[in-house]
């Protein structure tokens, strides 16, 4: 096990300083800055240790590469992988960018530093089966009415607008009833227009109308038991209990019904601008991943047609 290192009061404060810095930034969720403010001390442990000693925080910006490359075999060695290794390295990157603006150190080297190849990841959306059953079932496993009302509302919306979790739960008694078109706010801060289909507004209301709780403008439209904000560990438990039941993969998550929105509306014929938009992706070349789950799934289709000799 490693010894943790204390970090020098310069450095402790620079971290402090540049995590009040993240938090300062429009899109910059507490779980991301958490995460980053983790990865960004083991690199400063590690390089005390490394270079044996604490140092200031220009020392630290414009160390050379080979320290660098140490400090990525030293977390591949404990067994962080490819994708965990770049998000460290991102946070490093942008740690490293405002110490180096804040003390005028040349941080070329580290700026520089090339992460790890990753292998793009396919979306796994669920079939259209999959996802109707997944509405039809997904309240089932509730004690109360109201619950199971609440879960449906939920799961409809998201794979009928194709909005996030996070986005979904960040609705207000102000949204109800919900339009035909909904504005939302997701990541960056970024607004879109996505479409309410006529079963999910149903299902809103259904859920509105059997929950006990008052519903104002400023309280969350969708609550948990004790009247708060719903958690959405519990949307993601709800659809676990079902997806076992119907015998769905393990794949089958809020997020995935997301995916699975965009790639059904692109098998449907949708435009692939008019889908980024309404995830509300900053680049094309996001939304295009679906076009290779579109491709993959004609394949297999196409196997299952025509199997080798």
């Amino acid at each position: 096990m490693t010894t943790p290192v204390l970090l020098s009061p310069e450095v402790s404060a620079a971290l402090a300083d540049w995590l009040a810095h993240l938090r300062a930034l429009d899109g910059a969720s507490e779980n991301t800055i958490r995460a980053y403010g983790a990865d960004v001390a083991r690199y400063l442990g590690f390089m005390a240790r490394h270079r044996g000693g604490t140092e200031g925080v220009a020392p630290l910006a414009a160390l050379p590469v080979a320290d660098l490359r140490a400090w990525m075999a030293h977390e591949r060695d404990r067994g962080l992988g490819a994708r965990s290794l770049a998000r460290a390295l991102s946070a490093v990157k942008t740690f490293t960018a405002w110490a180096a603006d804040r003390s005028g150190a040349d941080a070329t080297a580290v700026l520089s530093a090339r992460g790890p190849k990753l292998k793009r990841r396919l979306p796994r959306p669920l079939s259209e089966d999959g996802a109707r059953a997944m509405l039809d079932d997904v309240g089932e496993g509730a004690r109360l009415p109201w619950v199971a009302a609440r879960d449906t509302a939920v799961v409809t919306l998201l794979y009928g607008s194709g909005l996030r979790i996070s986005e979904a739960l960040s609705l207000t008694g102000a949204d109800h009833p919900l339009p035909e078109v909904l504005r939302i706010r997701g990541k960056g801060g970024k607004e879109r227009l996505v479409p309410v289909l006529p079963a999910a507004r149903a299902a809103v209301t259904a859920y509105v109308a059997a929950c006990p709780h008052e519903m104002t403008a400023g309280e969350p439209l969708f609550r948990g038991v004790r009247g708060g904000a719903l958690n959405p560990r519990l949307v993601a438990l709800a659809m676990e209990k079902a997806r076992a039941r119907l015998g769905l993969p393990a794949s089958a998550t809020p997020h995935a019904l997301r995916h699975s929105f965009a790639t059904h509306l692109l098998a449907a014929g949708g435009d692939l601008r008019a889908i980024q938009e309404l995830l509300g992706h900053a680049s094309l070349s996001t939304t295009q991943g679906y076009t290779a789950v579109d491709a993959a799934r004609l394949m297999e289709v196409y196997e299952q047609a025509h199997p080798r000799a």
